[in-house]
C-alpha cells in the first residue's frame, strides 16, 4: 500500500507538469486569412472566353477572358464617321472671296480709266476743247467706283468673319467627339479581362457565354504565397509584441505534433475588442483582447480558415 501511494505521488507532478507544458505551447491563437480580391467586369457584354478554374494560379496582368467588343467597335465607328462629316459641314470661303476680288479688280480698272479720262479732260478744258460738265461727270464716276471698291472690300471682311464663325461652331464639336473616341478606346481595352495580382483563384462566379454587367463579380483571387494569421492577445501581452517582430507560428500536422513556421507581426490593433467566440486567448478570463496580424510564408500547407497558434518567445 505504501508503494502505491509513493508511486502516485511521484507520477502526479509529472502529469501536472505535462499538462502545464501543453497549456503553455502558445501565447495566442487565431485563424489564417488572405487578402482576397474580387475581380469584376468593367464593361457590360457577353463573355466570349473565360479561361480560368478554381485553384488556377494566375500571373499579374495576364488576360484570362474577353468580353464581346463588337458593340463598342460599332459605337467608335459611328463617332469617327461623325467627325469625318464635320468637315463636310464647313464652308470654304475662298471661292466667294475670289469672286469679290475679281469685282474689285474690274472696278479698279474702271477707276484707273476714269482717272486717266479726268486728267485728259482737264487738259482739254484748258485748251477750250471740253466742258466742265464732262469733268463733273468723271468726278462723279470716280467717286462711285471708289465707293464700290470700298463696299466690296467690306463684303470680303464680312464674308470671311461670318464663314469663320460658322466653321468654328461646327468644328467646336471636334474635340468632344475626339474625347468620346478616347473613352471608347479605353472601354475597348477593358473588354480584355486582366488579372490584377499574382495569386490563386478561390471562387469562380461566371462562365464563358454568359452576359455580364459592369461591376458584376467574375472571380475571387488571393495571393497565398504569404498568408496572414489573425490572432488575439490580451492587454497584458501587449508589452511582449511589436511591429516587425519575428514569432513562431504553430500549426497542427497529421501527427500529434506541430508544424513550425516563422512569422512577422505586421499589424497590431490600437483598439480593444471583445473576445471572439471561436478564439481562446492565453488568459480566458480577459473580456477584451487586441487583434494582431502575422505574415507567414506559405509552403502550400497553410489554408484560409486553418487554425494556428503563436509563440512570442
Amino acid at each position: 500500500m505504501k508503494i502505491r501511494i509513493l508511486l502516485y505521488v511521484s507520477v502526479l507532478p509529472l502529469l501536472l507538469m505535462g499538462c502545464n507544458m501543453n497549456s503553455q505551447v502558445s501565447d495566442a491563437s487565431g485563424t489564417f486569412e488572405a487578402d482576397e480580391v474580387i475581380v469584376s467586369a468593367e464593361v457590360p457584354g457577353k463573355l466570349l472566353s473565360f479561361n480560368i478554374d478554381e485553384g488556377s494560379v494566375l500571373k499579374k496582368d495576364s488576360v484570362i477572358g474577353i468580353i464581346d467588343p463588337l458593340p463598342l467597335q460599332l459605337q467608335k465607328e459611328q463617332v469617327e464617321a461623325t467627325i469625318g462629316a464635320l468637315h463636310e459641314k464647313t464652308t470654304d470661303v475662298r471661292p466667294q472671296v475670289k469672286m469679290l476680288e475679281d469685282q474689285i479688280a474690274v472696278s479698279q480698272t474702271q477707276l484707273d480709266q476714269a482717272i486717266y479720262e479726268k486728267a485728259r479732260t482737264i487738259r482739254l478744258i484748258n485748251a477750250d476743247a471740253a466742258t466742265t460738265k464732262q469733268l463733273d461727270d468723271l468726278n462723279t464716276q470716280i467717286k462711285v467706283l471708289q465707293r464700290q471698291i470700298d463696299v466690296t472690300r467690306e463684303q470680303i471682311k464680312v464674308q470671311e468673319t461670318s464663314t469663320g464663325t460658322q466653321n468654328s461652331s461646327v468644328l467646336s464639336e471636334y474635340k468632344p467627339l475626339q474625347k468620346s473616341v478616347a473613352q471608347i478606346n479605353d472601354q475597348l481595352r477593358r473588354t480584355n479581362i486582366a488579372n490584377p495580382i499574382n495569386g490563386t483563384v478561390l471562387t469562380k462566379y461566371a462562365m464563358a457565354g454568359e452576359v455580364t454587367a459592369a461591376g458584376k463579380a467574375l472571380y475571387k483571387i488571393a495571393d497565398l504565397s504569404v498568408i496572414t494569421l489573425r490572432a488575439y492577445i490580451t492587454g497584458t501581452q501587449l508589452s511582449q509584441v511589436k511591429l516587425n517582430q519575428q514569432v513562431k507560428v504553430l500549426v497542427d500536422n497529421n501527427t500529434s505534433g506541430y508544424k513550425n513556421y516563422t512569422g512577422t507581426i505586421i499589424w497590431i490593433s490600437d483598439k480593444a475588442e471583445f473576445t471572439p467566440k471561436t478564439i481562446q486567448t492565453k488568459d480566458e478570463r480577459a473580456n477584451l483582447v487586441y487583434a494582431i496580424k502575422i505574415h507567414v510564408k506559405n509552403d502550400g500547407y497553410l489554408k484560409i480558415g486553418m487554425y494556428g497558434e503563436v509563440n512570442f518567445n
